[in-house]
Formats: C-alpha cells, structure tokens, sequence
C-alpha cells in the first residue's frame, strides 16, 4: 500500500459521491438513450481531450501509443461504456441498471485470468452467482410476491451487465499497460459514442430536452469523478476504490427517486441489498489477500 491510504479512500470517497447524481442528471434531460449519448459523448470527451492536452507531456508518444492494440481495445470499451448505459437509463429504472454496472469486479477478476493469466477463485464464482441472483430478484421480482417478466428490466439489467463488463475491460487493460493516455483514449471513445448518438437521433431532435442536465454531468460531475477516482487508485488498493463505488448503486436511486420520484419495488431493493452486500463481502476478501501478500 502507498503511504498515504486514508488519503486514497477519501479521493474515492468525493469521487463516488459526485458521480452519484449522474443518473438523476440524466432523467431529468428527458432525453432519449441516444440523445444522451450524443451529449454526453460531446461534453466529457472535450473535457477529457482538453485535459490531456494542458497534462501530457509527450502528445506524439501518446499518439503513438493510443494507436496499438491496448489503445484500440480502451477507445471501444469507452464507446460501449457510453452507449449502453444512456440506453439503459432511458429504457429501465437506475436502480436496475446500476445493480449491473455494480458487477464491474466480477467481470475484472474473470478478464484478468486471460489478460494477467490469474485464475478465477471460487468466491468469484460465488460472487458471480450471488451478484446474478440479486439481479434476477429485482428484474423478476413483480408486486405481491409475483414473478413478472418484464423485458424492459431485463434490457436495463443487460445494458448495466454490458457497462460493467466496458469498465472491467478498461480497468484491466490499462493495468496491463499503464503507459496509455488513460485521458486521450476515454475522451476519443466518448467522442466516437457522442457523432453515434447524434447521427442516430439527427441534429434536429438532439436540441429536445434539457441540455443544460447533460452539460452539468459531462462537464462537470463525469470529468471530475473519473479524475478523482483514477487519482484514488494511486493511494490505496484497487478493491478499496471498487467497494467505494458500490455506493453509487445505493445513493444513484436515491437521488432518483428524491428528483423525479422513481420509487424502487420491493424487489429491486431485496435484489439491491443482495448485489451490493455480496459484492462488499468479496471486495473485502479481495482486500485481505492483498494485504497477506504484501510486504
């Protein structure tokens, strides 16, 4: 652990309660899925590309760099990461999608096993099985105990899955080659999402709705999280910044349901409280073996 671990939390901390807004930020546009992305895309990949260009301190090599096959693979995991969770906002609740989007170390320990060559442990098939039990609770789970399927919570638990599983690629990748232009390569791949988004929705359309919400989540709540949480992982362990976020999947509903009155069911918060303490319980596990190992 670097010398300053409190330090580390409290970044992850400001960084994960910042980003909490996001979703309620989103519904307040009233925009559609692609809409969103093509502003949201536009906003936080000209921040992020600006950022780059005040900090970097070699361009050329960063160029260079962004156009290797790491490089690539960061630029689409952004893309993706971008599109599927407008998508999934716009179609389900927050609190089903962020319950996906909570599976972010999951899908990290499993891609590690092919980029790292770590094996796969048992609780992360536990974890794996718990985390897909808790989702199905809150996608199935229907009033008064019924079972209800409901495709538009099955689309919104799948986009947050495909988010979760955009982030975990991206974490792994850029822990495998740490020498990538981590803010170049975000803002391309949330450029590239935001001309998808605006030629699918048609300049015309893209002025509906409120895009004052959009500026203030991708200039403002999407660049400066990311910035802190990225800076986080330099002071403390990697499975600290992971069991941080996790809040998102409690307080992002919250927001929600306080600003547009989006209450959860009874099922989504049991599915909820199962996601989000399985996960706890295996982020805590990841963290007691990383502290045997260490010197």
């Amino acid at each position: 652990m670097t010398k300053a671990p409190l330090y580390g939390v409290l970044l992850a901390f400001a960084g994960t309660v910042i980003l909490t807004p996001d979703a309620l930020l989103m519904r307040l546009s009233n925009m559609s899925g692609f809409q969103m992305a093509g502003w949201r895309g536009l906003f936080m990949g000209s921040m992020m590309v600006l950022a780059w260009a005040m900090t970097s301190r070699s361009r050329a090599g960063d160029l260079a760099r962004l156009r290797t096959k790491p490089g690539a693979l960061i630029v689409l995991a952004q893309v993706f990461n971008s599109t599927l969770f407008c998508l999934g906002i716009a179609t389900a609740p927050a609190a089903v999608v962020l319950m996906g989007v909570a599976a972010v170390p999951v899908f990290a320990a499993i891609l590690s096993r092919y980029v790292t060559q770590e094996t796969t442990s048992a609780a992360t098939w536990a974890a794996i099985a718990a985390v897909m039990a808790g989702i199905g609770i809150a996608v199935l789970g229907g009033g008064h105990g019924t079972v209800a399927l409901d495709w538009r919570l099955i689309a919104g638990a799948g986009f947050g899955l495909g988010v979760a599983f955009a982030l975990a690629l991206n974490f792994v990748t850029l822990r495998a080659q740490p020498d990538l232009p981590i803010l170049l390569a975000i803002g391309i791949g949330a450029w590239i999402a935001g001309i998808i988004g605006w030629a699918i929705t048609g300049p015309a359309q893209m002025m509906q709705g409120a895009v004052w919400a959009m500026a203030v989540t991708g200039l403002v709540v999407l660049p400066v999280s990311f910035f802190m949480l990225s800076l986080s992982a330099r002071h403390t362990l990697a499975a600290n910044v992971s069991l941080i976020m996790l809040l998102e999947t409690v307080l992002g509903p919250f927001w929600v349901w306080l600003g547009v009155g989006e209450v959860p069911t009874q099922a989504m918060l049991l599915g909820g409280a199962i996601v989000v303490s399985s996960l706890g319980l295996y982020l805590w596990h990841l963290r007691r073996q990383a502290l045997r190992v260490m010197p």
